[in-house]
């Protein structure tokens, strides 16, 4: 798992005084940054050394986040295809789970325009971060307090 700490800036908030949900895009692909370096190491923007190309994201906003207090992102490996894989991410806040999300990527040659099956060492390291996901349907009631 791969923990990154964020500290909201003000510019971050909303005219509700929340973090705009925009931002969780932004912290989340911010988190992604060791798991891209397993690809890149470099995290070149050269197409020719990029191997990495996302195709879907999704959130679950399970309760507020606010200014003024630290957010702990988590980020993790749940699911590992051929050539894809998911990448799970938390946002916490006090100790609470303020936001859930999924992001698929996808091992992808820019050159040639195809993917790339994920194998050996790659595909291991992968499988040392994964995580079993929890029951979310436990956690997807909107905690607004």
């Amino acid at each position: 798992m791969f923990h990154l700490r964020v500290t909201p800036q003000f510019a971050n908030t909303d005219g509700l005084g929340h973090i705009n949900n925009i931002v969780l895009a932004n912290w989340f692909e911010q988190a992604r940054n060791p798991i891209f370096r397993l690809f890149t190491p470099d995290l070149a923007v050269n197409p020719d050394k990029w191997k990495l190309i996302m195709v879907r994201t999704e959130y679950d906003f399970l309760g507020e986040l606010f200014y003024g207090r630290d957010v702990e992102i988590k980020s993790y490996i749940l699911k590992i295809g051929n050539t894809s894989f998911t990448i799970g991410h938390e946002a916490w806040q006090n100790g609470l789970l303020r936001t859930r999300g999924k992001a698929v990527l996808v091992h992808y040659d820019f050159n040639l325009k195809k993917p790339i099956p994920i194998t050996g060492d790659l595909r291991d390291t992968l499988n040392e971060h994964i995580v079993l996901p929890e029951d979310e349907d436990n956690d997807k009631k909107i905690n607004i307090k």
